[in-house]
């Protein structure tokens, strides 16, 4: 793993920025791909973005089902990633490695059809649904600067603002917020 991958808590000014295109896979595209895979899994979750990792990239890794007993780790690399079509509506529970211990409903499309490339720089498709759907949407999300909290409707946001605010208040002047482990109790 690389030495400067560690995961970025709410604040991080990494997280609040646009993702740059990735342009070309290399050593470092493929290093960081790593990083993400490895990061992803350790903290046992579902999705990971580079902007995560504090890494302005368009890039994240999505493994929906590994968790489930049996399933064997596959995770998808999407570079570039950009929607081809949302159907419907489904609202349920989300959280963030970046938000640890935040849990809150959001309203997301029911399906999705995304296009992106892989770390073989080729392009596929793929039709989601479920929570396979909402994780792609939300490591998405990351790419943009967006995070989950803010799809959350504001009465409800006022109940995890003190929560958000114990995260972010561990921000260093540059703007850098790393997980520690105090953030995980």
């Amino acid at each position: 793993m690389s030495e400067k991958a560690e995961l970025r808590v709410i604040g991080d000014k990494s997280l609040r920025k646009v993702a740059e295109p990735v342009s070309k896979i290399t050593s470092e595209v493929k290093q960081l791909i790593s990083d993400l895979k490895e990061i992803m899994y350790r903290q046992e979750g579902i999705g990971l973005a580079a902007p995560q990792i504090g890494v302005s990239k368009r890039i994240f890794v999505v493994d929906p089902f590994w968790y489930k007993e049996g399933n064997p780790k596959d995770p998808i690399v999407c570079i570039n990633p950009e929607f081809i079509e949302f159907i419907g509506e489904d609202t349920a529970e989300e959280g963030c490695l970046s938000l640890p211990g935040i849990y809150e409903k959001v309203t997301r499309a029911e399906e999705v059809i995304i296009e992106a490339l892989n770390e073989k720089n080729e392009k596929f498709r793929i039709k989601a649904d479920g929570m396979f759907a909402r994780v792609l949407q939300h490591e998405y999300d990351h790419l943009e600067g967006i995070l989950f909290v803010d799809k959350v409707p504001k009465m409800k946001r006022i109940f995890i603002s003190r929560a958000i605010k114990e995260l972010e208040k561990e921000t260093n002047e540059e703007g850098v917020n790393i997980l520690s482990d105090d953030m995980l109790q």
